[in-house]
């Protein structure tokens, strides 16, 4: 069992290390948005960016999950898989475009942001480009050629870090120099400059395939094709209420925030304080890349829904070193922010279990992959979905962005337990729920812990006014009880 667990361990840092960089690119340039957008337009970046994922979903249709799955069947050529799939979402993803270039006015004028037309037409490449290259991106998985997915995806993301500086940092003094930009984003720095540098990376990412995209047959082998979809669809329709559920909140916000006036600066505001749950959010990332075709391969051996469980005991531990890790420096972590953000840095705990147990389901939700009834995934995430649109439609028009955090948190806790009654039924796991309820308390004990501690010792300190003593002392208090967590955590997941 250790060697496998070495090698998802090992892949999901090499995945990691693009993945890795995007967010930390991405959070460093928090601070950048924060002091140079107001929160009003950093609310409109937050909406846009909702829009995108959820289309994503539905324009990849699943073929990433499927691709895996056919790939890994036998007697099943795995480049007649994956040529099938590319040629069904090139094909998709180019209806898609002409229709959001054809439409950018109507659309614009729709959302309230009538003379952006030209972000809806970079919406619609952003969205094509990424649906495509999400197909070459799954082979390169299949074939574990990790080192030449993080490359790419580490060349794509230094594509749009360079964009965002330019276009933020040095454009604005040099418009005379560089006047032909303005035929594509205008004078004054604001949202539209955020997306025009994700299209940019895109377009790069779609030329660094060229190679592996010639190297495809480009035929489609219908009757193969009838069963991905059959396969994947069903993934897709249950991943999109998934997603919708993810970003809900941010599309929401528009009909619910307690200032309806104001609604997009309450945006800003959560997604500034969202950001800093990244690091949690991150690490799920990297390990999903890893794990989906892990499972997978590991499927048919003998001892593999035992490793399937441990996974989740050491994966369940190191989310919550990361969230104690997170909130117990949330003091200097959250003065990334400009200071009009800050506000709603309250939330931060809230959105960083919501994380955890949302890494959790990832892992739960396993059994239905491997099972094949993906179906039944659609009736967990509807319910999830569910569970979010009742808690924002009640509580966020009093709450605000406090009910979009609660209403993450809920969602993904009834999931996760839907998910594990119906996976003891038709694809039992032996997961040890003892140790797995021993590390949120050991997290629990750490965190509360602190808030007593602090509040005896440390009521009257405030970073960046308080001594440097008093400041180092609480943070050393705090490093001692997430190394007290991680030894109590290490001890009951290594026991036999």
């Amino acid at each position: 069992m250790a060697n496998p667990l070495k090698q998802l361990a090992g892949q999901t840092v090499i995945y990691g290390l693009s993945t890795i960089l995007a967010r930390i690119i991405n959070f460093l340039f928090v601070p950048v948005y924060t002091r140079l957008l107001t929160p009003e337009s950093y609310g409109v970046v937050t909406e846009f960016m909702a829009y995108i994922a959820v289309l994503q979903v539905v324009l990849v249709l699943g073929l990433e999950t499927g691709c895996f799955r056919f790939a890994n069947k036998e007697g099943v050529d795995p480049k007649k898989v994956y040529s099938s799939a590319f040629v069904t979402v090139f094909g998709v993803s180019a209806a898609f475009l002409a229709l959001m270039i054809a439409f950018a006015g109507p659309i614009a004028d729709l959302l309230g942001y009538a003379g952006y037309e030209s972000c809806i037409m970079y919406m619609g490449g952003v969205l094509a480009l990424d649906a495509i290259t999400a197909i070459l991106f799954a082979k390169l998985r299949q074939e574990n050629r990790a080192l030449k997915f993080a490359i790419f995806k580490t060349i794509k993301i230094i594509t749009e870090t360079a964009a965002n500086l330019v276009l933020f940092l040095w454009f604005p003094k040099h418009v005379a120099s560089a006047g032909w930009l303005l035929h594509f984003i205008p004078e004054t720095p604001d949202f539209s400059y955020v997306i025009f540098s994700i299209f940019i990376s895109c377009v790069v990412c779609g030329l660094l395939f060229i190679p592996d995209f010639l190297k495809l047959s480009f035929r489609l082998d219908r009757k193969l094709m009838r069963q991905m979809l059959a396969y994947s669809l069903p993934l897709m329709i249950a991943a999109l209420p998934g997603v919708i559920n993810d970003f809900l909140d941010r599309i929401l916000f528009r009909f619910f925030d307690t200032n309806a006036d104001a609604w997009r600066s309450s945006l800003g505001l959560y997604q500034a304080a969202v950001k800093l749950a990244v690091i949690m959010n991150l690490f799920i990332q990297m390990f999903r890349y890893a794990a989906e075709p892990f499972f997978f391969r590991r499927a048919r051996e003998k001892d593999s829904r035992e490793l399937y469980a441990s996974v989740q005991e050491y994966f369940t531990a190191f989310c919550g070193l990361v969230f104690l890790g997170v909130i117990l420096y949330i003091d200097v972590i959250a003065l990334i922010l400009g200071p009009q953000f800050r506000s709603a840095v309250g939330i931060v705990p809230v959105m960083l279990l919501s994380y955890m147990i949302l890494g959790m389901l990832f892992n739960v939700s396993m059994w239905y992959k491997l099972s094949g009834k993906t179906d039944m995934a659609i009736w967990i995430t509807l319910s999830g979905l569910a569970v979010t649109a009742v808690v924002i439609i009640l509580f966020m028009p009093q709450y605000s962005y406090w009910a979009a955090a609660f209403g993450h948190l809920a969602s993904y806790i009834v999931m996760f337990v839907i998910s594990s009654v119906l996976g003891a039924r038709y694809y039992p796991i032996p997961y040890r729920w003892k140790r797995l309820a021993a590390i949120f308390v050991f997290m629990g004990a750490a965190y509360g812990l602190s808030l007593l501690l602090d509040r005896m010792l440390f009521a009257d300190v405030v970073f960046g006014q308080s001594p440097a003593g008093l400041v180092i002392a609480k943070l050393s208090l705090h490093t001692v009880l997430i190394a007290l967590y991680a030894a109590a955590v290490w001890r009951a997941v290594r026991r036999s």
